[in-house]
C-alpha cells in the first residue's frame, strides 16, 4: 500500500506537471478567466488529495514509539518539494487561500530530539546551551599510603577508591555580536572532590560555604571599541597555566603540580582587547587568588596577551600581581556588627609582601594528529615587604615548567605524555624545600562523543623523602600510581568548556 501511494504522488506530480504545461499554452494564445480559475481550484483539489494520502498512510502503519525517536529528519517531511513549491506559489498569488490542511503538512519540517537531548535540554532559545558532565575515577597507589591519601595530586586524590572527581551543569550564553546581542552569561554548578579541591580553604575564603558549589559565574559585555573590548564581572577559572577544570578538555585525566600550585579561579573584573586577528590584550582587576570575597583591601592585578603568529601556533604570556596575606583573623567576641557569618580580629601590623607571578604556555599543532605544548612558570613571594625586627622580606620562589605531547592514533584513540619540573625553594608550594618531577603517560579510548576512558601511569619523585607510605612516619621519595579515568558529558556547547 504504501509502494502504492508513492507511485499515485509520483503520478499527481505528473499530472500537475502536465496540467501547468497544457494551461501555459493556453492562456498564451487566449487566457481567459475561466481558465485561471479553474486551475487554481485543480491545485486546491491536489493539495487536499496529498493531505488525505498521508493521513490514510499513517492510519495504516503506525509508528511506534520507539521507531519514532529513531526516525532521522528526511522521514518526517511534507511532500514532495516539486509538489509544495507549486502549492505555496499558486496560493501567494491567488485570492482563495490554500485549505488549512494542507498549510498544515507544508509545515511538517522539524526534526525529531534526539533521546539524550529530549531527556536533558541542551539548547535554549535565544542560542544558550545546558552543558552536563561526571567524571570518575578509580586509582591505586602502589605506596599503599595511610588514609589512602596523595600528595600534590589536584583531584585524584584518593587510592585504593571508587571516587566522584566532580558532577557538574553548565549554562552559557556567548555573546553574538552579529546577531546584535552584545551581552552573555556564564554559570558553573560543581560538585565532587574537585570542589573541596578548588573551594573551601577557610585561609582564602572568609566564608568558603557560601560559594563552594560556583566554580565559575560572570557577566560579559562586549563594548563596541575598535575590533571589540570584551568586559567581564563576576568570578571565572583561572588562566594562569595551561591545563584547565575539564578533564575532557586535557591531554592526561590527572592535573600537574603547577596545576594544583597556581590559582583555581579569581572574582573581579576582567577585560580583554583584540587588536587584530592575531593579537589580544588581557587586564584583571581582581579580590586575590582562590577568593570569591578578599582577605585584605589589595586588588591583584593580571596584565597578558594571547597571541596566534600562526594558524598551528598559540602563545599565552600572563603577569600577575597579588598581596594575598590576611589582615585579619577569626574571633568568637565580636561587639561590632559584622557580615553574616563573619567574626573576625584585626591582624596588625598585617603582612604586605608582594607576590609575582610569570607564567607563559604555548601550543603547536605539528601535524593533524600531533600536537605539542610547553609551560614555563616563575613565582617569588615575600611576607614582608621590607625588613624589620621580627619580620624577614626573604623571598620565596617556584620556578620550572611542563612539557605535553598528544598524538591521535585513530579517531577514537589518542595517547598523551606529560614531563614535569618545579624547584620548590622555601616551602612555598609545599611547606619543603625541595625539586619535584613527574611523567605521566596516558592511554585515551572515546567511545564517541561524549564519553571517554583513560588509562594513566604516573610517577612522582623528589630529591628528599616526602610521600606518604603504609607505616607511619615514614616517607618515601615517590609516588608511583595507576589511573582509570571515566568521563561523559553531554551539552550544546562545542569545543572546550
Amino acid at each position: 500500500m504504501r509502494c502504492f501511494n508513492r507511485l499515485l504522488l509520483f503520478s499527481l506530480f505528473l499530472v500537475v506537471f502536465s496540467g501547468f504545461e497544457g494551461a501555459a499554452q493556453t492562456m498564451a494564445t487566449a487566457p481567459t478567466n475561466a481558465d485561471v480559475q479553474e486551475l487554481r481550484q485543480t491545485v486546491r483539489d491536489l493539495a487536499l488529495r496529498v493531505s488525505a494520502l498521508e493521513a490514510e498512510l499513517h492510519k495504516e502503519r503506525p509508528v511506534s514509539t520507539t521507531e519514532m525517536a529513531s526516525l532521522k529528519p528526511a522521514v518526517l517531511t511534507a511532500p514532495g518539494p516539486e509538489i509544495r513549491s507549486s502549492v505555496e506559489a499558486v496560493s501567494s498569488s491567488s485570492v482563495a487561500s490554500v485549505p488549512a490542511s494542507a498549510a498544515v503538512s507544508q509545515q511538517v519540517t522539524s526534526t525529531p530530539s534526539s533521546p539524550v537531548a529530549s531527556i536533558l535540554p541542551t539548547q535554549l532559545s535565544g542560542g544558550a546551551t545546558i552543558n552536563y558532565t561526571f567524571d570518575g575515577y578509580y586509582d591505586y597507589d602502589f605506596n599503599h599510603p595511610i588514609g589512602r591519601v596523595q600528595y600534590l595530586r589536584a583531584y585524584d586524590v584518593l587510592s585504593n577508591a571508587f571516587s566522584i572527581n566532580q558532577a557538574d551543569v553548565v549554562f552559557a550564553l556567548d555573546p553574538d555580536v552579529a546577531a546584535g546581542r552584545r551581552y552573555g552569561v556564564r554559570l558553573d554548578l560543581q560538585f565532587g572532590q574537585a570542589t573541596e579541591t578548588l573551594q573551601g580553604n577557610p585561609q582564602n575564603e572568609p566564608r568558603p560555604d557560601i560559594y563552594r558549589n560556583i566554580f565559575q559565574v560572570y557577566g560579559t559585555y562586549v563594548v563596541p571599541l575598535g575590533k571589540g573590548l570584551t568586559v567581564d564581572m563576576g568570578k571565572w577559572a583561572s588562566s594562569l597555566g595551561i591545563e584547565g577544570n575539564y578533564t575532557k578538555d586535557q591531554v592526561n585525566y590527572s592535573r600537574s603540580f603547577f596545576f594544583d600550585y597556581l590559582p583555581f579561579y579569581h572574582a573581579g573584573v576582567r577585560t580583554s582587547y583584540k587588536v587584530n586577528d592575531k593579537l589580544a590584550v588581557n587586564y584583571w582587576l581582581v579580590n586575590g587568588t582562590n577568593q570569591s570575597e578578599p582577605t585584605n583591601s589589595f586588588k591583584d592585578e593580571l596584565f597578558g596577551f594571547t597571541a596566534q603568529p600562526a594558524k598551528s601556533l598559540l602563545w599565552n604570556f600572563n603577569y600577575y600581581l597579588g598581596q594575598d596575606h590576611p589582615d585579619a583573623a577569626p574571633a568568637t567576641n565580636c561587639t561590632a556588627p559584622v557580615q553574616p557569618g563573619l567574626c573576625l580580629q584585626a591582624i596588625r601590623p598585617a603582612p604586605d609582601g608582594k607576590q609575582h607571578i610569570f607564567d607563559s604556555y604555548v601550543t603547536w599543532n605539528a601535524t593533524p594528529k600531533l600536537t605539542l605544548s610547553l609551560e614555563g612558570d616563575y613565582v617569588i613571594s615575600r611576607e614582608w615587604a621590607n625588613a624589620a625586627p621580627a619580620e624577614s622580606s626573604a623571598p620565596s620562589h617556584v620556578d620550572g615548567g611542563a612539557a605535553y605531547a598528544r598524538y591521535q592514533l585513530t579517531p577514537k584513540m589518542a595517547l598523551g605524555g606529560r614531563f614535569e619540573y618545579l624547584s620548590d625553594r622555601g616551602g612555598l608550594f609545599t611547606g619543603t624545600t625541595q625539586a619535584l618531577k613527574e611523567f605521566t603517560g596516558t592511554y585515551e579510548y572515546k567511545f564517541g562523543e561524549g564519553f571517554l576512558t583513560r588509562l594513566e601511569y604516573r610517577r612522582d619523585w623528589s630529591n628528599v623523602p616526602f610521600f606518604l607510605t603504609n607505616k607511619p612516619g615514614v616517607l618515601s621519595s615517590d609516588q608511583p600510581t595507576l589511573t582509570v579515568g571515566m568521563v561523559w558529558w553531554v551539552g550544546g556547547k562545542q569545543g572546550p568548556w
